[in-house]
């Protein structure tokens, strides 16, 4: 069997593993050993394959294996669902106080508390939205 045949199928392997375990050093392996096979193909001596494996493998992993986990470890920077609600401004439909309410965030009717349970908030008031709870929005007017 050919050198390049066999890093290529090495080179598949780790790929493969890479995606059950998600370690991201599996991957930089397999990239190493995806470029060790071209090596090969270009007819350069089994030491030296080993060699250019042998450095590829190291400057990917040292390199560029930390700024892929730093990448994926990185916080949500968008919100999604629900939590995007929180912050925007809705409008007051009908009278929201602790009890109850309605007020349109976005288009789309809601039913609200108060987020103070002690105010009563007029219709056509403007709010602000603290928080969700379930499906009713937790409301307090904006200045």
């Amino acid at each position: 069997m050919d050198p390049w045949l066999i890093w290529l199928s090495v080179a598949g392997l780790l790929a493969i593993a890479e995606l059950l375990t998600l370690t991201a050093a599996l991957g930089m392996l397999s990239a190493a050993a995806l470029v060790t096979a071209g090596f090969a193909a270009a007819g350069l001596p089994t030491p030296l394959q080993f060699l250019v494996f042998t450095v590829v493998a190291v400057v990917s992993v040292v390199f560029v294996r930390p700024l892929a986990v730093r990448h994926l470890l990185k916080p949500q920077t968008e919100r999604f669902g629900v939590d995007a609600l929180v912050g925007r401004a809705a409008y007051v439909v009908s009278e929201v106080s602790g009890l109850g309410g309605r007020v349109r965030i976005g288009g789309e009717e809601w039913t609200a508390r108060a987020y103070d349970e002690t105010l009563v908030i007029p219709p056509g008031t403007t709010v602000e939205v603290m928080e969700i709870s379930g499906a009713t929005a937790l409301v307090y007017p904006r200045e």
